[in-house]
């Protein structure tokens, strides 16, 4: 069931086999982006980059060939990627995490295994993420203030934050 669609050797990927295999990646990304919007409020941007992050790691897995010092070589780039962005929340880290996993599944020709993990995985995420356990009111949001390098502001916001905050 879980086999691989490309031959032994993919020095001879055939234009079908990579056909197929960019499709399903497409087709389980905008699945993986429709289960993350589902689960709360998300930017465009951020959904696009779900949807085709996993056709994206499937054409570097499929250039890679099978060599174990390119596949270091992209592995350390994919990290470099991610300490480099803006830190993310959890379920963003595990949309991320899970269209790579979908990408490199479809990468190496395992499509319906790919199938089957976005499925299950995408499934139980939007479950657990609407389980009422540990689901508690708060009060507390987070506030990010963008400004300019070269401004003072030691100081500047003191009279707002007493206004409006309570620590």
């Amino acid at each position: 069931m879980f086999t691989s669609i490309l031959m032994e050797e993919t020095a001879n990927l055939s234009f079908i086999e990579g056909g197929i295999c960019t499709g399903v990646s497409l087709l389980l990304g905008i699945w993986i982006s429709v289960l993350y919007s589902l689960q709360g409020s998300s930017s465009r941007n951020f959904k696009v980059t779900i949807a085709l992050l996993p056709a994206l790691v499937q054409m570097v897995i499929m250039m890679v060939n099978g060599n174990l010092g390119t596949s270091v070589a992209v592995l350390g780039t994919f990290s470099l990627v991610r300490f480099r962005s803006v830190p993310g929340s959890s379920k963003e880290i595990t949309a991320i995490f899970l269209a790579m996993a979908v990408g490199l599944s479809t990468g190496m020709g395992y499509l319906t295994f790919a199938a089957f993990i976005a499925f299950i995985i995408g499934i139980a995420s939007l479950i657990l993420f609407h389980l009422p356990w540990n689901r508690k009111a708060s009060a507390e949001k987070d506030l990010r203030i963008t400004i300019p390098e070269d401004l003072d502001y030691t100081e500047v916001f003191d009279d707002i934050f007493s206004m409006y905050l309570k620590q």
